[in-house]
């Protein structure tokens, strides 16, 4: 089971394919509570899209720098990095990385030098938009832009929601799940309002999921009556090795494709993929 899953979720052949969008989707990866699991969706949602023939950029927008580690990009101080883009204007495309193995894969890295841009962009002119302004003005066609944000509400979060159509927010299956989510939502409800009228919360993903647990059963209950079906039905389980694949510089679907973990995140990639596809037919049809 486990080598047959490996095969589906590495795509050797290239023959299997996740259905690209009809346009680029950029989706701003959110939760201002730490520890929910949000640079472990971004990287693993980014390498299944791109192993299934999607051109996918990821955009570390947290100083920390994690979602540049798990890609293993390097981001040590002096690389440059999207500090440089949104203070310095120096396009994207000259800071972008390709991922090592994952063709179709890039990823734009974020160095200790991003912990002091909350503060610089302060007196910047058109502070809000200066990741939009230069996601936009990449010259490549992505398919989908994933957009790592800090686990906080400053400004960096904001270009973030500026720049993006779609919110994800993981949420993990604990106690406090929902504590806090409310001042997200009401935040992105103000870029909605103010700066990106567009904006929309699509996708709500379940993380840190233990079955063993009532809780995690209670919680799962209280996100799906509360956001219904924006909520996706893969659920991402506490795996051991969805944990250790960053210390290895390798998202799980690289570090152990057969894992329940690896299994989970290709499900929901695959998940977001169609819902894309059904989403667009809507608005054309």
């Amino acid at each position: 089971m486990e080598a047959l899953r490996a095969v589906q979720i590495l795509n050797p052949s290239g023959e299997v394919t996740m259905p690209r969008p009809d346009r680029p989707r950029i989706i701003c990866v959110a939760n201002q509570k730490g520890g929910v699991g949000k640079t472990t969706t971004t990287v693993n949602l980014a390498v299944a899209l791109a192993l299934h023939g999607n051109r996918v950029l990821v955009v570390d927008l947290d100083p920390q720098g994690n979602a540049s580690t798990g890609l293993n990009v390097p981001h040590h101080a002096g690389v440059p990095d999207v500090y440089d883009c949104l203070i310095d204007n120096v396009p994207l495309a000259e800071v972008a990385q390709g991922v090592e193995g994952i063709p179709g894969l890039w990823c734009v890295p974020a160095t200790i030098d991003l912990a002091g841009a909350e503060i610089e962009l302060v007196s910047v002119v058109a502070r809000e938009s200066r990741l939009a302004r230069a996601i936009a003005a990449h010259p490549a066609v992505f398919d989908y832009v994933f957009i790592d944000c800090p686990p906080s509400l400053g400004l960096l979060t904001v270009n973030a929601l500026v720049a993006a159509q779609e919110v994800l927010i993981p949420i993990q299956c604990e106690y406090y799940a929902l504590e806090g989510l409310n001042q997200l939502i009401n935040n992105i409800n103000l870029v909605r309002q103010h700066l990106n009228p567009t904006l929309e919360v699509s996708t709500i993903l379940l993380t840190m999921y233990d079955r063993r647990t009532r809780l995690a059963d209670a919680v799962e209950q209280d996100v799906r009556n509360h956001f219904g079906d924006k909520v996706l039905q893969a659920v991402i389980p506490r795996n051991v090795r969805v944990s250790e694949a960053p210390s290895y510089g390798q998202s799980v679907m690289t570090y152990d494709p057969g894992s329940r973990g690896a299994m989970s995140y290709f499900e929901a990639a695959r998940e977001l993929a169609l819902r894309g596809v059904k989403q667009a037919v809507g608005r054309n049809g």
